[in-house]
C-alpha cells in the first residue's frame, strides 16, 4: 500500500524506526541524529569512518548536516497518521472505517467484512479511547441514557446502581431526541444567521451609499471652492489692476515732472553762463549797455522749481475700497453659490445666557453673551433653577434640529463647556453637579494639564499642542451627536459624542475663578 511504502522510506536503517531529527552524510544517506552520532563515536578507534549503509569511508569524522526537507516530511507524516485511527489488524498503517465497542478494536473495510454482525457488537466511528465509553464504576459499556441526570450509564447502573428507578432510554433513542432538538435549534440559529447576513448586507449597502455620497459631496465642495477661488482671483486681479494703473500713473507723473525739472535745469545753466560772461567784461560801460537778460543782480529771486507740482502718490484708499467691494460681493454671492449647488447653510444659533440659572459667583454681561467669575458674589434671588457651582445655562432649549455656536475661551485657561439636560442636578455639592460628571450632561474640559471630554465616568483625553482660544459646538439632536471643534486658521475636529437625546438640552458653561468666556455672534 502507498502508506506502507511511504513509511518504509522514512525508516532509519540503524534503529529501524521512523526518522527522528533526520541527519545527512556526504554520501546522501539519512539517519536519526542520535543514531549516526552513536555509530560514529563507535568508530573513533578505527582507521577510517564509514557510512553504516553504503560503507563509504572517510579519512576524518564526517560533518553532519540537518536534512531540513526530510524533517518537514516527517512532521507532516506524523501529523497525518498520528491523528488518524488505524486498523487494529493491518500490519501496515491503514485508516480504520469503524470501531467495535465490544471488541474494543478498529477495522478497515477489509477486516470489517469479517466482523460479527451480532447486536452485541456495537459499531461506532473509529476511536482509540474505548475506556471513555465504559462505565467507570462497573466497567461495562454505556448503552443507556439517564434523562433525570443527563448522563450515559451502563445496565448495572440502571438495574442496581444509583440510577435505579430513573427515566432511562437507549442511547440511540436519546441521541435521536437530542438531534431533533439540535435540528430545531439549528433552525433558530440559521434564522439568526440570516438576519445577521441581512444586516451585514444592509451595512455594506449603507457603506456603498455613503461612499457614493461622500464622493459626490467632496466633488461638489471642490467645485464650490474652485468657483469661490475664481471669484477671489477676480477680486485679486481687480486689486492688482488698480495697483498697476496707479503705478503707471505715478511713473508717468514722475516722468513728466522729471522732464520739466531737467528743462528748468537747462534754462538755469544757460542764464548762469550768460551772467558769468557778463561778469568777465572789463569795460563798465559795456556791461551797463548790455541788453537786459533778467534781474542779474538778484538771480536767486526767480522761481526755478516752485511751479513744478509734486508727483502723484499711491492712493491706498481706492485700493482698499476695491478689495472691500469685491469681498462684500463675494460674501453676498456665497449663499447663492451654496444654494445653487444644493448645500445646506448652517447659521450660528443666537445663544443668550440665562441669568435665572447663573450662579451668584458669575457676572453676566448686559448683552448676556459673557460670563465672568471675578470671585465675588452678586445678589440674585434664590431659585431652584440656579446652580450652586459656577455654572450657567443658555436661554435657548434644543428639542430638535441642528444647532451651532462658538465660544471664545481666550480669557480662560480652565473651563468646561458643553450641553446639559433641562433637569440636570444643580444643588448637590461636589462633582455631581459639574458639567460632564453626570448622565445629564456632556462636556469638553480644558485644564492647565490636559484637554479631555467627559460624560458620567467616561473620560477621553484629546491631543492638543496649545490652549484653545475658540471652540465650536455642533449639536445634531435627532442624530444623537454632539461635536466639538477647535476654531483657528483651520477647523480641527476634537471629539463627537454619540448617544440618544430624550430630553430638552441647553448650552452649558462652567467658568473658573479669574476667568471669562464669551458666546461669539
Amino acid at each position: 500500500m502507498e502508506s506502507a511504502d511511504l513509511r518504509n522510506e522514512l525508516v532509519c536503517s540503524i534503529c529501524l524506526n521512523l526518522y527522528k531529527d533526520p541527519t545527512t552524510l556526504r554520501c546522501g544517506h539519512n539517519f536519526c541524529q542520535d543514531c549516526i552520532v552513536t555509530a560514529l563515536d563507535a568508530q573513533e578507534w578505527s582507521e577510517f569512518y564509514s557510512c553504516p549503509e553504503c560503507r563509504e569511508q572517510y579519512a576524518e569524522r564526517p560533518m553532519l548536516s540537518k536534512n531540513v526537507k526530510l524533517h518537514k516530511i516527517m512532521a507532516l507524516f506524523k501529523t497525518a497518521y498520528e491523528e488518524e485511527v488505524l486498523c487494529t489488524f493491518c500490519d501496515s498503517p491503514v485508516p480504520a472505517s469503524k470501531a467495535c465497542l465490544l471488541c474494543e478494536a478498529s477495522f478497515c473495510g477489509k477486516h470489517l467484512s469479517y466482523h460479527s454482525k451480532s447486536a452485541d457488537h456495537i459499531l461506532t466511528e473509529p476511536t482509540t479511547s474505548f475506556g471513555e465509553r465504559k462505565c467507570s464504576t462497573h466497567k461495562e459499556t454505556q448503552k443507556f441514557y439517564c434523562s433525570d441526570d443527563n448522563t450515559c450509564i451502563c445496565m448495572s447502573c440502571w438495574v442496581a446502581g444509583e440510577h435505579k428507578g430513573h427515566q432511562v432510554e437507549l442511547l440511540n433513542e436519546a441521541s435521536e431526541k437530542k438531534k431533533e432538538k439540535l435540528r430545531k435549534f439549528t433552525i433558530t440559529l440559521d434564522s439568526e444567521r440570516q438576519e445577521i447576513k441581512r444586516r451585514i448586507q444592509n451595512l455594506d449597502s449603507h457603506l456603498r451609499q455613503k461612499d457614493d455620497k461622500t464622493f459626490a459631496i467632496n466633488r461638489s465642495y471642490t467645485n464650490l471652492l474652485i468657483e469661490i477661488m475664481q471669484q477671489l482671483s477676480g477680486v485679486e486681479k481687480g486689486v492688482h489692476r488698480e495697483i498697476c494703473r496707479q503705478k503707471q500713473q505715478i511713473s508717468q507723473s514722475v516722468s513728466d515732472l522729471n522732464g520739466q525739472l531737467k528743462q528748468k535745469e537747462v534754462n538755469l545753466s544757460r542764464r548762469i553762463n550768460e551772467i558769468k560772461e557778463l561778469c568777465d567784461i572789463q569795460d563798465p560801460l559795456s556791461v551797463l549797455k548790455m541788453p537786459p537778460t533778467g534781474d542779474h543782480t538778484s538771480p536767486g529771486t526767480e522761481d526755478t522749481a516752485d511751479d513744478v507740482k509734486n508727483p502723484v502718490s499711491l492712493n491706498e484708499g481706492i485700493i482698499a475700497q476695491i478689495l472691500q467691494s469685491g469681498l462684500c460681493n463675494l460674501t453676498l454671492s456665497l449663499k447663492d453659490l451654496m444654494k445653487k449647488r444644493q448645500f445646506s447653510v448652517t447659521e450660528k444659533s443666537n445663544i443668550f445666557l440665562d441669568i435665572n440659572t447663573a450662579s451668584v459667583k458669575l457676572l453676566i454681561s448686559k448683552d448676556r453673551k459673557r460670563a465672568t467669575n471675578a470671585e465675588i458674589c452678586v445678589y440674585r434671588p434664590a431659585s431652584p433653577q440656579r446652580f450652586n457651582c459656577s455654572q450657567v445655562l443658555s436661554v435657548q432649549r434644543f428639542t430638535s434640529g441642528t444647532h451651532y455656536w462658538e465660544v471664545d475661551v481666550s480669557k480662560a485657561e480652565e473651563w468646561m463647556i458643553g450641553v446639559a439636560s433641562e433637569n440636570m442636578e444643580r444643588k448637590v455639592s461636589g462633582s455631581v453637579s459639574l458639567l460632564g460628571c453626570n448622565h445629564k450632561s456632556w462636556s469638553l474640559i480644558q485644564t492647565t494639564s490636559r484637554l479631555h471630554v467627559q460624560h458620567r465616568d467616561m473620560t477621553t483625553n484629546i491631543d492638543s499642542t496649545s490652549l484653545l482660544k475658540t471652540v465650536g459646538i455642533y449639536l445634531e439632536y435627532e442624530a444623537g451627536r454632539l461635536s466639538f471643534y477647535q476654531i483657528c486658521d483651520l477647523v480641527v475636529h476634537l471629539h463627537t459624542f454619540t448617544t440618544t437625546f430624550t430630553e430638552p438640552l441647553h448650552a452649558a458653561f462652567h467658568v473658573l475663578p479669574q476667568s471669562s468666556i464669551r458666546i461669539k455672534t
